[in-house]
């Protein structure tokens, strides 16, 4: 199953922001199992390691997204997905319109991500790390 992790739960992960943290770093556990192929946009590494910046410093925040960017496939975001979350007229935040269409185009069938209502327009699977977990985990 390909599954894409949106921006929010990058940030979780570096930052160790409990209670999410539990449930993000084992959605990016997901990694090292067969089963599964995690994503992310090079626009959701850019965010957190904005976030990571701030609350760690640039040399660690740099380590951070290196060792995160060897474990998850990074997603091409390029011209395509750029019209494609303009031309989406539900699409109201651009940024999330792009990290939606990286997501389909990458063949994801779910995005992983804390704050649903970014993804109000999708037409594939939308959940929380937490629930993401209890559905196709335990």
């Amino acid at each position: 199953m390909r599954i894409f992790l949106d921006a929010d739960i990058l940030v979780s992960v570096l930052n160790k922001e409990y209670p999410l943290f539990t449930y993000a770093a084992r959605v990016i556990s997901l990694t090292d199992n067969k089963k599964f192929t995690v994503y992310t946009s090079p626009v959701c590494l850019a965010i957190a390691f904005y976030f990571a910046e701030k609350k760690s410093g640039t040399q660690l925040a740099k380590q951070k997204i290196k060792l995160l960017s060897e474990k998850i496939t990074i997603t091409a975001v390029g011209k395509n997905e750029v019209i494609q979350a303009l031309e989406n007229k539900q699409a109201n935040d651009f940024e999330d319109g792009i990290e939606y269409y990286a997501a389909v185009n990458n063949k994801c069938a779910v995005i992983v991500t804390e704050d649903m209502s970014d993804y109000y327009f999708a037409d594939i699977k939308v959940c929380r790390a937490k629930n993401f977990l209890e559905e196709y985990l335990f």
